[in-house]
């Protein structure tokens, strides 16, 4: 367990990293070292969902394809497998017959984490199981979770931290994370976000920060369309609030003008957030984008992380 000297530094440093102006934040990156790139596996969900893409063949797709050599899983693809061993061993072949690191597996169940109803709550936590035992057969060093329920604030706190507590109690039993992701109400207010983790007080509890998704007022939390959301917390704030706590970060990416800029998403901005921080992991690419097609969206996405990056 992480003691709470440890949180109260960790807080304090998000807390700064808000105020600080960008050229007084020490990071570890190098000015001359590119950004380690995975892709999410949502960035393709119209190929796997219509059956174009096999998604056994996801890790080998990122590396032939798009030439990234780390990826994060979308649990929907593999329910039909989701307590099979065998299978997680053959894809963790795959991977590394590939070349190919697995970082993440990103689910969403139906049941909520946060619900208020004690025998509920205790179903969604053992309903994740099959998938912190299925990252760990992959290699993957992290389950990212939803922080969802329904309550007040107050109740989604407690909550939240006893299904969240239990969940994270498991999977550090084998050394596997769990994230929290930005996806909406509650779940994108950072402050929020931070005073659950606190309250869990376990170091294997933690975030994965999205570019986009940062909705107060719908779940899910997309920020693609302004007009679909009433109230957004700031991407900025909430980026710097969720950095120290971060296993990875989402590179979301939505719409491209013709100098190849997300027009959505600040990108300079944001990246330039997390190259001052001290993030040392990858940059996960997930296209949402509706006007062009999934390659084309990916391509694109990594050209403009690695140009922005250089420029910086």
């Amino acid at each position: 367990m992480e003691n709470r000297r440890t949180f109260i530094k960790k807080t304090a440093l998000a807390t700064t990293a808000i105020t600080m102006p960008a050229f007084y934040a020490c990071g570890n990156q190098s000015e001359n070292v590119m950004p380690k790139i995975s892709l999410a596996q949502w960035s393709l969900n119209r190929a796997f969902f219509s059956k174009k893409l096999d998604p056994i063949n996801f890790a080998s797709i990122a590396k032939n394809n798009y030439d990234i050599t780390a990826v994060e899983y979308v649990n929907q693809f593999y329910t039909d497998n989701a307590s099979n061993e065998k299978f997680w061993d053959e894809m963790a072949t795959r991977a590394s017959d590939a070349g190919v690191q697995s970082l993440i597996m990103m689910v969403d169940e139906d049941e909520k984490l946060g619900d208020l109803d004690d025998g509920k709550r205790k179903k969604a936590v053992e309903d994740h199981y099959k998938w912190v035992n299925a990252a760990k057969l992959l290699g993957c060093h992290s389950v990212r979770v939803n922080a969802f329920g329904e309550g007040s604030l107050e109740e989604l706190k407690s909550s939240l931290t006893d299904g969240l507590g239990q969940l994270t109690e498991y999977a550090a039993k084998e050394k596997i994370n769990v994230i929290l992701e930005n996806h909406g109400l509650h779940t994108s207010n950072a402050d929020f976000i931070l005073d659950v983790i606190q309250a869990v007080n376990n170091p294997y509890l933690g975030t994965l920060p999205d570019f986009g998704n940062w909705c107060l007022s719908a779940e899910w939390g997309s920020t693609q369309t302004i007009k679909n959301c009433s109230d957004i917390y700031p991407p900025h704030e909430g980026l710097s609030k969720l950095l120290p706590y971060a296993k990875g970060v989402s590179a979301k990416s939505y719409v491209f003008d013709a100098n190849g800029n997300d027009t959505v998403i600040d990108y300079p901005k944001l990246l330039g957030i997390v190259k001052k921080s001290d993030f040392d992991g990858h940059i996960g690419i997930e296209f949402e984008g509706k006007n062009m097609e999934e390659p084309a969206g990916i391509k694109a996405t990594k050209a403009l992380i690695e140009r922005v990056w250089e420029q910086l």
